[in-house]
């Protein structure tokens, strides 16, 4: 896929997410122990091949910007294509601040402009998935498509979450016949994922079509609006994927990581997730931890009980502490004899000793970046 280049839109602002998403993009949001979320569409791009990504960013984009910082850790730090990040900014015609999809790649069509790559995929920076893109790009070029989006059966989703999704509906030769953005009544669970093959040349004047009538969503104000004008075909992808878009979807996909199955297709079955390297000491458990059923990142000091819970690094879960079915990011401390089950601690957060914090499966107790509890 040498002859393709890649886009990461990195979301809007999101209230779903709760305290996760109040001082970072939802791209950023840490995740599986040492990740963030936009490793897992990074990774994908360059293990298929693509080494030529553009970044827009825009809601609390600091910390997303030191996690990507060169691109060193993805080997794009290069002096020919590499990664190319592109914060909004402040113009004599504009106030820089994205107004949707379409308007953020519009506002930095000189990079797609001075690209020499004949296609372009375009990918969302907050879904959960490992993915090589070469065989949705076979099916682009045999289809002769001008638009091919991936999509898959979401079995394992409930109602309510289908309706934050686009509904498709495709004929016998893939091609799509109808797209729901966000239907209040899902008429079925085959959904788009949020990633599209399209030529860059047909891209630009999309996007130049579009910004013109002024519009700009490249879902609701191209994909749909432009349905029975383009050939638009479906790609059924078959493996894991889940977006990080609610606190009940980010919660649930930390704990399936839990699995050796996921964990298994998620990192390893279509090759390495990479993130930016921190060089921790491995973690030490002390005579007294018992660990069951967890992920456990470095750096980490167990003397506590822990089970069915994912601990990022750096994390020091003192004597006499039990912590079950919970998220515990970057150095935290859980103090003595305290007791966590079914919470989300954000990083540096303290737990006093014997403090108790009870949550629910659907509804996780969360506890926001830095606080003292």
């Amino acid at each position: 896929m040498h002859n393709t280049m890649g886009i990461i839109l990195t979301g809007g602002k999101n209230n779903r997410l709760k305290e996760l998403s109040l001082e970072r993009s939802i791209s950023a949001v840490p995740f599986g122990g040492k990740y963030r979320a936009i490793d897992f569409a990074l990774s994908n791009m360059v293990n298929s091949g693509i080494r030529n990504i553009g970044i827009p960013t825009q809601y609390n984009f600091r910390s997303l910007m030191d996690h990507l910082g060169s691109g060193k850790e993805w080997d794009l730090d290069r002096k020919n294509d590499g990664l190319f990040i592109f914060p909004p900014y402040l113009s004599e015609y504009g106030s820089g601040w994205y107004r949707g999809t379409a308007d953020a790649m519009y506002s930095n069509l000189t990079f797609l402009n001075r690209s020499n790559e004949e296609f372009v995929v375009i990918n969302q920076g907050y879904a959960i998935y490992n993915m090589l893109y070469g065989e949705m790009l076979e099916q682009h070029v045999d289809k002769d498509a001008d638009i091919t989006i991936a999509c898959r059966y979401m079995y394992d989703f409930s109602q309510e979450e289908l309706t934050h999704l686009g509904i498709i509906e495709r004929d016998s030769e893939q091609r799509i016949i109808d797209f729901q953005e966000k239907p209040l009544n899902p008429k079925s669970n085959f959904a788009s994922m949020g990633i599209y093959i399209i030529k860059r040349k047909l891209l630009i004047s999309l996007l130049e079509d579009s910004a013109a009538h002024g519009y700009f969503e490249f879902v609701k104000d191209i994909l749909i609006k432009k349905l029975t004008e383009l050939r638009l075909y479906a790609y059924e992808f078959k493996g894991y994927w889940r977006p990080l878009t609610t606190i009940q979807l980010y919660y649930r996909s930390n704990m399936e990581l839990l699995n050796p199955d996921v964990r298994y297709e998620l990192f390893v079955k279509n090759g390495k997730i990479f993130t930016k390297v921190k060089d921790e000491p491995p973690a030490k458990y002390n005579e007294e931890a018992v660990v069951k059923n967890c992920v456990i990142a470095d750096g980490c000091i167990i003397e506590g009980h822990v089970e069915n819970s994912i601990v990022f690094r750096g994390v020091k879960i003192k004597k006499g502490a039990i912590v079950k079915n919970s998220i515990i990011m970057q150095g935290s401390i859980v103090g003595e004899n305290a007791s966590l089950d079914n919470c989300i601690l954000d990083k540096n957060v303290i737990i006093s000793i014997e403090k108790q914090l009870n949550g629910d499966t659907n509804w996780p107790l969360i506890v926001g970046k830095g606080v003292t509890v």
